[in-house]
């Protein structure tokens, strides 16, 4: 069972939250990033040091909204099935905590997901016909 009160259980669950919101959008902006400069050269040569800062900030800013959506009241944090740890209440009733769930879903899962398959996709079909180009020659 959780050992400590509501504050502790929300504070661990923001963390979690926050932290992996965090890691999905950063590998999404990695895969951007790594497909901008194999599959279009001339816009991926132009990436800076401010625009890593740049989307560094929008990553974290990203994570940010989303975390902290249930202390503002737009979803919540709670206890775990099991009772042993806390992460966002999936069976929340209300229609604002579905809503919360099914905007955490579309813009923090499925999109980004859709993103990497892309960027990867991409970059293997360049890969490959650059490839057949230069077994031609």
């Amino acid at each position: 069972r959780w050992l400590f009160d509501q504050a502790v259980c929300t504070l661990y669950a923001f963390c979690g939250v926050l932290f992996g919101l965090s890691s999905l959008a950063s590998l999404t902006v990695l895969s951007t990033v790594c497909c901008l400069k194999v599959c279009y050269p001339a816009y991926g040569n132009r990436f800076s040091r401010s625009h890593a800062a740049g989307l560094l900030l929008a990553v974290w800013a990203y994570a940010l909204a989303f975390a902290t959506a249930p202390l503002a009241r737009w979803g919540s944090y709670g206890p775990e099935p099991y009772g042993t740890a806390c992460c966002i209440a999936w069976e929340a009733s209300g229609s604002e905590a579905t809503l919360y769930i099914l905007a955490l879903f579309i813009f923090c899962y499925l999109l980004p997901c859709l993103l990497i398959l892309v960027s990867y996709a991409l970059i293997l079909w360049t890969v490959w016909v650059s490839r057949r180009a230069v077994r031609q020659h």
